[in-house]
């Protein structure tokens, strides 16, 4: 058996290091709740923020919804690939620049993110339902301040 102390890196670097890896542990079991129940629905988490942005956005172009659900440009095209192919999306021309084309939902698409959406979001309240409205926007506000200094 191993009895090897843990090295320490100063107080405040040791719980900075705590901090992220708690962090990640609850981003990742928020994250495999919403896949679980995504599931259900046959949708990717992917493809999921693809029609939520579209659902509470409107109609954008591939740029504006890769950059808002946080995807990178390749992951984005096949997402967007496999939306139009199973009837969730279709795309219509830019008015404004006919090279490029806008994406919109389609009443499949619609009907299926009414569907998924309000339990999804019922969920999210569940999840963070342990604290108090005071401790919710304190966590809000400290995550929104390290947010913006990095």
């Amino acid at each position: 058996m191993n009895t090897k102390s843990l090295k320490t890196y100063g107080k405040r670097t040791d719980k900075s290091m705590k901090t992220i890896v708690r962090l990640e542990r609850i981003r990742l079991k928020f994250h495999n709740n919403m896949v679980n129940y995504l599931n259900d629905f046959d949708l990717t988490f992917n493809q999921f923020k693809v029609l939520e942005v579209l659902y509470h956005r409107g109609d954008l172009n591939i740029g504006s919804i890769t950059k808002l659900t946080m995807s990178t440009p390749g992951n984005i095209t096949v997402v967007v690939k496999n939306l139009k192919r199973d009837g969730w999306i279709t795309t219509i021309a830019d008015p404004e620049d006919k090279r490029a084309s806008i994406l919109t939902l389609t009443s499949k698409g619609e009907e299926v993110i009414e569907k998924v959406f309000p339990n999804h979001a019922k969920n999210l309240h569940n999840s963070l339902e342990v604290l108090s409205d005071e401790e919710l926007d304190t966590l809000y506000a400290l995550l929104n301040k390290v947010y913006k200094a990095n």
